[in-house]
């Protein structure tokens, strides 16, 4: 597949103003302690629960979008608050949304292929990612303009791409009510700082012209055990 035919990606996002949209890059830091897991456990439904992902190239060109599924997932709710949770990603369930790939020459297939093979995720080797809570808090009075409507707690999280660790914290909006826990995000990340290097190189234009920044959407919902 031609370089200049892969924008890429996963995710979530993820996250944006060099991918073309209106999102700033999420807060990103070494690996914390993982909260602990105070409270009532929820079970992530893994029917209504999606990871969504959208990529450009630079100057917001060739947008391609697609998701990403949930292996297992929970969450744990203390008085009315969600603690703890953790979650883990089923990486070889990434898809291309065919109608991202509007070009005549290119096929969602070849996308969906080159993203799982070692030049990005290598699935075969790292078959899943997992993303652990570290904290949740009350969102301070700017949310930002890249954060989800309704967003009312910072939740910050270990995210695991590949074999690389780190912290991320971004808004989220966070609904508890009765025997169900619902939360919703977007924000984006740069996959370089996982070590996904694949069309950063400045030496060569076609891989120049792929952005970093994955905008990610996650959309959860988990019942009550």
């Amino acid at each position: 597949m031609k370089k200049i035919g892969l924008s890429l990606v996963a995710a979530a996002a993820i996250l944006f103003s060099s991918c073309g949209g209106n999102s700033s890059k999420t807060a990103v830091s070494e690996e914390q302690q993982v909260a602990d897991q105070q409270g009532d456990p929820y079970s992530v439904d893994l029917a209504t629960s999606k990871v969504d992902w959208k990529a450009f190239h630079k100057g917001g060109f060739a947008p391609r979008w697609g998701t990403l599924s949930l292996q297992s997932g929970e969450l744990f709710v203390s008085d009315g608050n969600v603690t703890a949770g953790d979650f883990v990603i089923d990486m070889k369930s990434l898809k291309v949304d065919p109608a991202s790939v509007t070009e005549a020459d290119k096929k969602a297939s070849d996308l969906e292929n080159h993203l799982k093979n070692p030049d990005f995720f290598d699935v075969e080797k790292f078959a899943q990612a997992n993303f652990k809570i570290t904290s949740v808090s009350d969102l301070g009075a700017s949310a930002g303009a890249d954060a989800i409507e309704g967003a009312n707690k910072t939740v910050s999280g270990n995210l695991t791409l590949l074999d690389s660790t780190l912290n991320i914290s971004f808004p989220a909006k966070v609904t508890v009510s009765n025997d169900q826990v619902a939360v919703a995000a977007k924000f984006t990340v740069n996959r370089a700082d996982w070590g996904i290097k694949f069309g950063t190189s400045e030496a060569d234009p076609a891989e120049w012209m792929i952005s970093k920044d994955i905008e990610i959407g996650i959309q959860v919902e988990a019942k009550k055990n």
